[in-house]
């Protein structure tokens, strides 16, 4: 019994080192101000920095205003891959989002988040026949 014990917490042990593994460049993208109806889709980029195929099993976000597209594809240890994330830039105001990853990571539930304001904007064209007499 104290052989098989050994045996079970060597492979946990050995799964835990040998798993697949996010590293995000960024965990969270900031908009800054943006106009209204601008465009809103953004890229996360991230490394497989595991030594297995990394799979990302569903991406949710926390409303319908912001669209998360996960890869298809497995990503393989030390490729990188993409989660592009739109946001509906139509609606005016801050805003902050977070999107949950659902992977076999060994965090198998990963979140980032975006966040900025979309603002109203002026459009230069007004402001040109407001300051000129024709």
């Amino acid at each position: 019994m104290k052989t098989f014990g050994t045996l079970l917490v060597l492979f946990f042990i050995s799964f835990s080192i040998n798993a697949q593994e996010f590293k995000f460049e960024k965990e969270t993208i900031n908009y800054g101000k943006v106009e209204k109806s601008s465009n809103g889709e953004r890229v996360f980029v991230f490394t497989n920095v595991g030594d297995k195929p990394l799979i990302i099993k569903n991406i949710q976000s926390t409303c319908g205003c912001t669209v998360p597209e996960k890869p298809e594809k497995p990503i393989m240890p030390g490729k990188k891959g993409e989660i592009k994330v739109s946001y509906n830039t139509k609606i005016v105001g801050g805003f902050s989002k977070t999107i949950t990853i659902f992977s076999n990571a060994k965090t198998p539930r990963k979140m980032i988040r975006i966040r900025g304001v979309v603002t109203k904007g002026i459009s230069l064209e007004k402001e040109k026949s407001l300051l000129s007499d024709s």
